[in-house]
């Protein structure tokens, strides 16, 4: 046998720690969740507030979360498989849907705090950096701070879609320019006109209108829904601009329905007898030799 060089030695073994399991998984960035949970300890037992965005492939799921020793609680939540309520039917992952959950998140933290009426966010969407103000002799504004994930932060990414929309509902996001979409990093400016353009799903309807014009077959394909909801790239701008009056006027979670299961069978029957089960028996030989 050669010869073997050791490139582990006892000493590194015997120091060896093992990660946590959700940083082994790949599922948690632990040094940015350290940043975005640790309070100080002049605040006392104050909750530190997030926004998590996450993007996934059939959703978008914004939620207001605080972090105790025993884990973290949702405070609020809102949910792009919510916009159809809102008319917005398909299309519930692109820019212009996670800023519409991120709306819809905001409307409904403030109006569960009764803040509401008093923190209305940018009615009217321009594209602009807007950054809610606090009001003289009022409660300040609602504060949380972006958690992204494992996202990568990139220029035009979705997660700053929500955070425009809660930005916008009236939640205080402390936030720069520089990841929106529209922003120009030679000239270091942000087109609030592109901007506005995302938000209200104009990439989308001009994509729609190439491939119209160019490949029929895909433009079937591709945009299947919105053939079958009879969404046309005409229709975008408005359908998303009603979704936005619609999430202002009532942000409130549909109602649970009161399921009935009183009719629903237990799985959980009581056991046959053996005279149970011998009687069962013979009757389904009886019924087979009786179709013979």
């Amino acid at each position: 046998m050669g010869f073997v060089k050791v490139v582990k030695t006892k000493a590194y073994y015997s120091r060896y720690q093992v990660q946590f399991r959700r940083r082994r998984e790949g599922k948690t960035d632990y040094q940015q969740r350290h940043r975005l949970i640790t309070q100080d300890k002049n605040k006392y037992n104050s909750p530190k507030y997030r926004l998590v965005a996450r993007i996934t492939n059939t959703d978008v799921i914004a939620q207001i979360v605080y972090s105790k020793i025993v884990g973290d609680f949702v405070l609020c939540a809102a949910y792009a498989h919510e916009l159809p309520r809102f008319g917005v039917k398909v299309g519930l992952t692109n820019y212009a849907s996670c800023y519409a959950t991120g709306l819809l998140l905001a409307r409904r933290l403030l109006a569960k705090l009764k803040l509401a009426d008093l923190y209305k966010g940018a009615e009217k969407v321009d594209g602009k950096v807007f950054l809610v103000k606090p009001v003289d002799d009022k409660p300040r504004p609602f504060k949380a701070n972006l958690d992204v994930g494992l996202a990568r932060t990139s220029t035009g990414a979705k997660v700053f879609a929500v955070l425009k929309g809660a930005v916008d509902g009236g939640i205080y996001v402390p936030h720069g320019e520089t990841r929106f979409a529209g922003y120009n990093a030679e000239s270091k400016k942000l087109n609030a006109e592109t901007l506005r353009g995302y938000i209200f799903g104009k990439h989308v309807a001009s994509y729609m209108t190439l491939l119209q014009t160019e490949d029929e077959e895909a433009y079937k394909k591709i945009f299947s829904q919105y053939i079958k909801n009879g969404v046309a790239p005409k229709d975008i701008e408005t359908m998303y601009a009603n979704a936005h009056k619609a999430i202002r006027a009532n942000p409130a979670p549909a109602a649970k329905s009161n399921k009935s299961y009183k009719d629903i069978k237990s799985k959980n029957l009581s056991k046959r007898t053996i005279k149970q089960k011998k009687a069962r028996v013979a009757s389904i030989k009886a019924s087979y030799k009786a179709r013979l």
